[in-house]
């Protein structure tokens, strides 16, 4: 594990949230056009303009920390709820209210969105987009498709995520405020239908190797392309229980070895490292992750600075020789002990090169998704077996590989531990994994206590998140989810 103390005089950046030109909405869901260009037909007379919506919907992922990394992200702040991350900040409200596990759809006079702004906004660019282009004869046929293809990755990719927060949703697939102003919730099942025909269609439209916002291939992987709407299609296959499906789509990444390959665990969160699927490009020249910036301790968490660091729960699930907690683990000396914190990303000083990108999708997930898929379809042992995919994470984190494994149960536990200590603070996957595989109640409350040991009372309702009280007021149509 890195050790890094305290360095006088050094201050860390004050983060700004950058705002593009289509925020300008507030109400995500029940909307009338913000007074921008993006719903006009001037943006998508030319390529360039039209492209830069899309690279735009990317520059605010990545430019505050929201979504993607940092101290409100989906990664941190599920982290804080699951098992993953303790919170020192007993004043910071957002915190305090995920890791005690008390959320509440209003709060100190304001409506608790937590990420229901971001990936409403999302959606919203996203249809946006798409229903630009059809309208557009300005645009060249190739870019056009391009574009089309990663709007309907993005959007399927928003409502990914909405949805497993918090379950049924309003079904956004259009700009007009005539209807999404009394939307209702759409049942899940219908919101998959809608994922998996966008990933399908993205698939069919997107280039398979990585290109820029004209069409030229690039070495930079910030753009999604056909493999990351195959990674994103395995992961929603196996989360519905589709596992021949999933193990099909996780096979046709894992087998693009011209493109993809797992990495040393160091080089892994680099920018475009082989097992980048897909990154966020950082903005701000000199800045390079929020995850770093948030989680790298130069002193004890707490107030006013730097306030989670792993919870002992998380460290103590660690193999003996697993090179992961010695690579991807930080450590602040705490006299005897230590806090230790998230490090995969590791350049957290402001003026640094930018060497590091966030990482969306990678290669390491899909070999996760595959053993799942294939242990679930009884197949355990043998050179394409659950235990081969297994393995291999494994191996390259320094450990031994199981053998004698043969039940499906205990293969199953195998594979979700390895996806504990292999995808921590990563995109809310623990999280995600505890409530799809029904541990989620026997980890936050009884026998695990979970929830207990972080000040609060387990309730399984809290599964999902709430939905904002202001949303509920302004659309009568939407029901809040049980338990708030």
């Amino acid at each position: 594990m890195h050790t890094h103390f305290f360095r006088p005089g050094y201050i860390r950046i004050i983060y700004v949230f950058t705002i593009f030109s289509f925020s300008a909405c507030k109400k995500f869901v029940q909307i009338q056009p913000p007074a921008t260009e993006i719903t006009g037909s001037a943006v998508y007379s030319g390529s360039t303009s039209a492209a830069a919506v899309i690279t735009g919907l990317y520059d605010n992922m990545i430019s505050s920390p929201n979504l993607s990394s940092g101290f409100s992200s989906i990664g941190y702040l599920t982290g804080l709820g699951a098992d993953e991350l303790t919170n020192y900040d007993p004043t910071n409200h957002k915190q305090v209210q995920f890791y005690e596990n008390v959320l509440t759809s209003f709060s100190n006079g304001f409506s608790n969105y937590y990420f229901w702004i971001e990936l409403y906004n999302g959606i919203y660019v996203s249809n946006a987009v798409l229903e630009g282009l059809s309208n557009s004869s300005s645009v060249t046929a190739p870019l056009k498709q391009q574009l089309v293809g990663e709007a309907k990755f993005m959007r399927a990719f928003f409502l990914f995520y909405a949805t497993n927060l918090y379950g049924d949703i309003p079904l956004v697939t259009t700009t007009n405020y005539l209807v999404n102003d009394s939307i209702s919730r759409t049942p899940q099942a219908e919101v998959y239908k809608q994922i998996v025909a966008d990933l399908a269609d993205a698939q069919a439209k997107l280039p398979s190797g990585f290109v820029d916002a004209n069409g030229n291939s690039s070495t930079q992987r910030v753009r999604p392309n056909q493999g990351a709407a195959t990674s994103l299609l395995a992961r929603v296959y196996l989360y519905t229980g589709k596992w021949d499906s999933a193990e099909s789509e996780a096979t046709m990444v894992i087998s693009n070895s011209d493109l993809y390959n797992l990495d040393s665990l160091n080089s892994v969160f680099l920018a475009n490292s082989t097992e980048t699927i897909w990154q966020l490009q950082p903005t701000n020249p000199g800045f390079n992750t929020w995850d770093a910036f948030f989680y790298v301790l130069e002193g004890p968490p707490g107030p006013g600075g730097n306030s989670v660091a792993i919870n002992p729960h998380l460290i103590s699930t660690f193999e003996n020789g697993d090179a992961r907690l010695v690579d991807w683990v930080g450590a602040f000396p705490n006299g005897d002990a230590a806090y230790y914190y998230p490090f995969k990303y590791k350049v957290y000083q402001y003026g640094s090169a930018v060497t590091e990108y966030t990482m969306v999708l990678r290669l390491a997930e899909q070999y996760l998704i595959r053993a799942e898929a294939r242990a679930a379809q009884m197949n355990i042992t043998g050179p394409n077996g659950a235990l081969a995919d297994l393995n291999v994470i494994r191996n390259r984190a320094g450990l031994s590989s199981y053998s004698g494994l043969t039940d499906q149960q205990s293969v199953l536990a195998a594979i979700l531990h390895e996806r504990q200590v292999e995808l921590f603070t990563e995109w809310g996957h623990r999280w995600f994994d505890l409530k799809r595989t029904n541990n989620l109640n026997t980890v936050m409350g009884a026998p695990g206590n979970v929830c207990q040991t972080k000040g609060g009372t387990w309730n399984s309702d809290w599964a999902l998140l709430p939905i904002a009280l202001q949303e509920l007021k302004i659309n009568p149509n939407l029901i809040q989810n049980p338990g708030y």
